[in-house]
């Protein structure tokens, strides 16, 4: 899969029309004199393949998508504000961080003159003074004259153009970029293999237990009967026939009636009070035992 990225610089080198294995690597005097004087001149530079964007308002790790040509060096033409009013002091806030200016400024020499400043800056990510220094790497390129113009009705602007060459210095951005394709182009394939092993639900089988299909229905098989609680005695009419069951089971089937004796309607009561010590019949009846 490819990213957006990769495929705006595509599109970028194909409207350029660069012939095959071109490489942009100009040195710092090139850059100066064919392309940013041309720039702060109004003309058009030799190869339309630098971009015009303001990089203070971004993290330089969003950068090299915004360019228009570049694997592991991009560059821009960017206009620098004042940090103050009336102060010749360039603002290098930016997204995050800020800039930070590290070594000497170098001059650039063309056709024996001076026609160029180069300044080196790290990006810091944080607030001042306490950013964290990032691998981030910016060579800044201005013009020799182009630092003394005074602020216009209060403008902040300090100058149109200046040429910036952005890289990382480990070279992490592209080895970033490397992983989240890989990343997708894995997560597509694991994604794929998916959808082609899920077996869709028009495909089942519902053959595949046909004794199944012989069980009744819950729902045809009625109401289930209710269950009388622990200990409640039944009614005569809803004690069941047990008559033909085999084995010790007959006395289930006696009616309790029958074994009452004459005379005395509690006698099973008595016996189940006093199990241990049974009573003669007070009108002169028998002992059970």
């Amino acid at each position: 899969m490819v990213t957006a990225a990769a495929t705006q610089r595509r599109d970028a080198e194909a409207e350029l029309n660069l012939p095959p294995g071109f490489r942009f690597h100009p040195t710092d005097e090139e850059l100066v004199a064919h392309y940013l004087c041309a720039r702060a001149a109004g003309r058009s530079p030799p190869v339309p393949i630098i971009a015009e964007v303001d990089l203070y308002r971004f993290d330089p790790w969003d950068l090299p998508e915004r360019a228009l040509f570049g694997r592991r060096e991009w560059y821009f033409f960017t206009p620098r504000d004042r940090k103050y009013p009336n102060g010749s002091r360039p603002n290098r806030a930016a997204g995050t961080g800020y800039w930070k200016a590290t070594g000497a400024d170098k001059p650039v020499q063309h056709g024996g003159r001076t026609v160029g400043i180069k300044k080196a800056l790290v990006f810091y990510h944080g607030k001042p003074p306490r950013g964290v220094k990032t691998e981030w790497i910016m060579h800044e390129y201005r013009l020799a004259d182009a630092g003394g113009k005074k602020p216009v009705n209060g403008s902040l602007r300090l100058d149109d153009w200046v040429l910036c060459r952005l890289y990382n210095k480990k070279n992490e951005w592209e080895k970033m970029q490397q992983q989240k394709e890989k990343a997708m182009e894995s997560e597509a394939s694991l994604s794929h293999s998916h959808s082609d092993t899920r077996t869709p639900e028009s495909e089942i089988d519902d053959e595949t237990f046909p004794e199944l299909g012989s069980l009744p229905e819950f729902d045809d098989m009625g109401p289930a009967p209710a269950l009388a609680p622990a200990g409640a005695v039944l009614p005569k009419e809803e004690v069941q026939d047990f008559g033909n069951l085999g084995g010790d089971d007959w006395l289930a089937g006696i009616n309790l009636d029958y074994l009452q004796m004459p005379g005395d309607a509690d006698f099973f009561g008595n016996m189940l009070a006093s199990p241990m010590a049974p009573k003669a019949e007070q009108d002169g009846g028998f002992p059970l035992f």
